[in-house]
């Protein structure tokens, strides 16, 4: 199984800490975000080899961090310099698998979030299920809702249909930034392009996809840090307590 870590953004909220450096490295108590994703992930013992995909500001920054990491991590440059160029979380997943070659089950991660719980348990379940998967988790607040991936599900954790950033939400489940895609799954990221799925946020793939195959999503077991400002950041660093 592959990781295909997205870090390519320029996450401009949290200038000056990321004008001219990358968010994913940004120290959580004693680790980096990134740190505290893979060493974890790596406990599950399923993953041959993660991907982190930057952009070309940054690369240097995630090389230089790979070569003190005992796994094998790969950093592919997607070639972007500036926020106004990127190429989009899906096409950046899409670049990755082509670039790289990769023809294998992968779970897809957004590298700027810490969480309370052991990601295993989510590779657990997608392997249990056999099917590409997501993670959901229950929000009340309308605006957040309007912010994010929601998905709709049936009595067996199935997901009926997913949008992102609706205008409307049609339920209160949100997705966080975790995927697992099968193989088959993933050899469908350049179809669901072509068939015009969006590609700015990375669940819009699982949004297309999830009308061509069964896919299924797991009930967040904890909670999720999303760091997008300083005033989260500062946070964090006051309240994270680790994996438990």
């Amino acid at each position: 199984m592959k990781c295909l870590i997205l870090a390519a953004g320029y996450a401009t909220r949290l200038y000056p800490l990321t004008e001219n450096f990358p968010k994913p490295l940004l120290k959580v108590q004693e680790k980096t975000i990134l740190d505290w994703l893979v060493d974890d992930l790596d406990t599950a013992g399923l993953i041959d080899e993660y991907v982190v995909i930057s952009n070309h500001r940054f690369a240097h920054h995630f090389a230089h961090w790979a070569k003190t990491k005992p796994q094998k991590i790969t950093v592919v440059d997607d070639g972007t310099s500036t926020n106004e160029t990127r190429l989009g979380a899906v096409k950046d997943i899409q670049f990755a698998i082509e670039s790289q070659k990769l023809d294998d089950d992968m779970i897809v991660i957004a590298g700027d979030n810490v969480l309370s719980f052991s990601l295993t348990k989510f590779v657990r379940y997608a392997k249990e299920k056999n099917t590409p998967c997501i993670m959901r988790y229950y929000e009340v607040d309308p605006k957040k809702l309007s912010k994010s991936g929601v998905v709709e599900i049936d009595e067996n954790d199935r997901v009926l249909c997913m949008e992102e950033k609706p205008a409307k939400p049609r339920s209160n489940w949100c997705c966080p930034p975790f995927y697992y895609y099968t193989k088959e799954a993933a050899k469908m990221v350049s179809t669901g392009i072509d068939s015009g799925c969006g590609t700015d946020a990375p669940g819009s793939f699982i949004a297309w996809l999830c009308k061509k195959l069964p896919v299924h999503a797991m009930e967040m077991p904890g909670r999720r840090y999303d760091i997008g400002n300083i005033q989260s950041y500062e946070q964090v660093q006051k309240e994270y307590q680790g994996i438990k």
